[in-house]
């Protein structure tokens, strides 16, 4: 599905019965959101609603839009017409084949030529640090080589218009080449973060308390100038972990 398409988050209630004090969330192709709050706040749970497409039928009582309208029961449960893709913190495979075997499976599945399966590699190694070949078993590869070879592969060969990031931070993987990868191929972006980086690339943040949606951050001119600053910093930092993982001598830290 190449569509472009608007997904609306309609409020519902927080953990304590209270209505949500935000009623209605707007968001667009191509747009990233973050959600932000206290660990244990709901973060996650706002991302469930989203991956379900809820209709008021979960503990929040929250409802997703598709284009304005309520998705109908076959968009909900069959997966050839899923709309969203979730990439989580922990991602292992277990499917007993390599690499361009899987890739050139989903291509077939979603009706694509197996030539994507070049292309998704590609992408991927520039997402990670460890090289990831055709030939490699789907169940050696790290961490963050499976989170890379996903994301690379919800860019080319998903359908899906909405992807759901849950805590990228900590993949192992370049956090923000990735978000900009998947925003740039018209995806919607939504990702729960506690990162400063990630939050402030956002263009607006949902902020969560108490299982609630209880305010809406516009990303202002001077915090995209901060998002550049530790952008900087953060980028140094991963270039220092790449150097230390490789084995090399750390010359020059000023």
């Amino acid at each position: 599905m190449n569509e472009k398409l608007t997904l609306t988050i309609l409020g519902g209630v927080g953990k304590d019965g209270v209505p949500e004090p935000i009623r209605s969330v707007d968001v667009s192709a191509g747009e990233i959101v973050g959600i932000v709050g206290p660990t244990g706040s709901g973060k996650s749970t706002l991302i469930d609603d989203i991956e379900q497409l809820s209709q008021g039928d979960t503990a929040t009582e929250r409802s997703v839009l598709i284009n304005g309208v309520k998705p109908d029961a076959l968009t909900r449960v069959d997966p050839r017409k899923k709309l969203v893709a979730q990439l989580s913190q922990n991602m292992h495979f277990l499917a007993d084949m390599n690499v361009e075997e899987f890739l050139q499976m989903h291509a077939r599945s979603r009706g694509k030529d197996e030539s994507l399966a070049e292309k998704v590699i590609e992408l991927a190694n520039t997402l990670t640090g460890e090289p990831i070949f055709p030939h490699n078993p789907l169940t050696v590869l790290s961490g963050g080589q499976s989170r890379s070879l996903m994301t690379a592969d919800i860019a080319v060969i998903s359908d899906s218009p909405v992807v759901l990031i849950d805590e990228i931070e900590n993949a192992g993987i370049k956090k923000q080449e990735a978000i900009e990868l998947l925003a740039g191929e018209g995806k919607i972006v939504v990702v729960v973060t506690h990162d400063p980086v990630l939050a402030l690339m956002s263009s607006r943040r949902i902020v969560i308390r108490n299982g609630a949606m209880v305010d809406i951050i516009t990303t202002s001119e001077d915090e995209k100038d901060v998002c550049n600053k530790i952008a900087d910093v953060d980028n140094w930092l991963m270039s220092l972990r790449e150097t230390i993982r490789m084995g090399d001598i750390v010359e020059d830290i000023a």
